[in-house]
């Protein structure tokens, strides 16, 4: 096992790899922007590296300085977390480079899979089923046009690079092609420096489930169920589950068969997610793998009890799974509802700012990933992700239940949450029948807005308002003194 491993992110993600290693033995080496000089991250490792200014092309995407940050701190081992360079082939091919070991794929099978159009060749020749639509790049409108009227509309206009929803455009007809095209390519180069696109078919009402896979280097390879991952808003997910109410044991076995083929068709090695769509008639089809720890992997630790993160390690420095899959169970439910400082009233725009006040939601079944504290800034420069609130129950309904009561104990004042737009969710009618597709905030949150503060809410609200001193500011009339307030001392049997 490595003495020391470097952890090339920053957040929520940086504690989780952070407190798996501490529980291995093992040392960190954080690094940090001038944004996150006093984030959790960079406190609780055992020693952190700044890597200058807070633009992430001078801080998180800059390859230099943190393969300097590598030599600086003698790690043996880069954790790319998920997001900035965890699916940059570049960086896994000079982390190897410089003879450390890149906890993840290797460079070559990021680079593959990293390319949705080879990914496709890939998964076709592997025997996985992949959804109708081109295995080339469609630059020239009258080949797409042609391409979605032998499939059928409506279809995607999809980047071959990335991911996080970027350069993708549903198109209706043939006339809405060109435009289509532009955009997408457009907005996929500026956001990958890419801009090659391809069409496929689009399914308007399907369901958006993936497959959590293990593989060492060994020769194993094993998947630890799925996640039900249709709940999303800019097709980025924001409510996971598991295991997926549409799922059969039937159709688990030939999903399950699937993800693991797709890793071995690649040469898939570490942890890694493939992503699949599984349409109204319950057939199902490759969407796309991606070879990194997700955001949503605490979803399949709450069920089947197996540390991802401590498998990650394990495997990258050389040791077998050590699991069959006759070994994984799922055990009860879980349900993971991302918090971002985002506001649900206004498409979810991001809400930055300084967090007033914080405190977390406990009990029985409840975990925390977070990434911020009372006072925290949370950075206008990055991903608002504020933590995962993520709960375990014996059933999908004592789960449910689980949830909108850590939710109605969760506090965070300063900045906006969709707190209670994913209450109103979980309490809906919908979710809880069941009938979830990535259509599901369209169809029936489009034009949501929250209810009447109760008293709870209006209580926080004054304490905010406390905290932060415009209460107390407030002018005293001409010989009158200042009645004294119990939230004069901020005691925290007070708050």
């Amino acid at each position: 096992m490595f003495k020391k491993i470097l952890v090339a992110n920053r957040g929520e993600i940086a504690r989780r790899v952070i407190h798996a290693c501490r529980e291995m033995g093992v040392e960190t080496a954080a690094v940090y922007s001038e944004a996150d000089e006093k984030a959790l991250h960079v406190l609780e490792a055992s020693e952190a590296v700044s890597l200058g200014p807070s633009e992430p092309s001078q801080s998180y995407l800059n390859i230099d300085k943190i393969v300097e940050a590598v030599k600086k701190t003698g790690a043996e081992a880069v954790h790319p977390g998920y997001g900035f360079l965890a699916e940059n082939a570049r960086f896994a091919k000079r982390i190897e480079e410089e003879g450390v070991v890149f906890i993840g794929p290797p460079s070559a099978v990021i680079r593959d899979l990293g390319d949705k159009i080879v990914a496709r060749r890939i998964m076709k020749d592997g025997g996985v089923p992949i959804t109708p639509g081109m295995i080339e790049p469609g630059p020239d409108p009258a080949r797409v046009a042609a391409e979605a009227d032998k499939i059928g509309y409506p279809v995607l206009i999809k980047a071959a690079a990335g991911g996080g929803g970027k350069g993708i455009r549903i198109v209706n007809s043939g006339g809405e092609i060109a435009d289509a095209l532009a955009g997408a390519s457009s907005e996929a180069k500026s956001a990958f420096g890419d801009g090659s696109v391809y069409v496929e078919k689009f399914f308007p009402k399907a369901r958006h489930i993936e497959f959590q896979i293990l593989a060492d280097s060994h020769g194993n390879a094993i998947h630890l169920w799925e996640r039900e991952c249709s709940i999303q808003r800019r097709h980025q997910k924001i409510i996971e589950e598991s295991p997926a109410n549409v799922m059969t044991p039937e159709l688990r076995e030939k999903m399950g068969q699937a993800a693991v083929a797709a890793a071995r068709a690649s040469g898939y090695v570490n942890a890694g997610t493939v992503e699949f769509l599984v349409d109204e008639k319950g057939d199902f089809y490759f969407l796309e793998v991606n070879t990194r720890l997700q955001v949503e992997h605490p979803v399949t630790e709450m069920i089947t009890g197996i540390d991802i993160v401590r498998k990650q390690l394990e495997i990258a420095s050389g040791e077998k799974l050590g699991i069959r899959q006759e070994d994984v169970m799922g055990r009860g439910h879980a349900i993971e509802c991302r918090l971002y400082a985002e506001d649900p009233r206004s498409d979810f725009m991001p809400s930055p700012g300084k967090i007033k006040y914080y405190k977390e939601p406990a009990g029985p079944g409840v975990r925390v990933d977070g990434g911020v504290y009372s006072g925290f800034e949370v950075p206008v420069d990055y991903d608002p992700i504020v933590s995962k609130l993520i709960v375990h129950g014996e059933d999908r309904d004592k789960a449910i239940a689980r949830m909108i009561k850590a939710l109605g104990d969760y506090v965070v004042l300063g900045v906006t949450t969709p707190i209670p737009f994913m209450i109103d969710v979980l309490n809906s009618e919908a979710f809880r029948g069941g009938d979830i597709f990535t259509d599901f905030i369209p169809r029936h949150f489009a034009d949501w807005k929250p209810a009447n503060r109760n008293k709870r809410e209006a209580l926080i609200a004054f304490v905010a308002d406390e905290l932060s001193g415009r209460a107390s500011k407030k002018p005293i009339a001409a010989g009158k003194s200042r009645v004294p307030s119990p939230f004069d001392t901020l005691g925290n049997w007070r708050l």
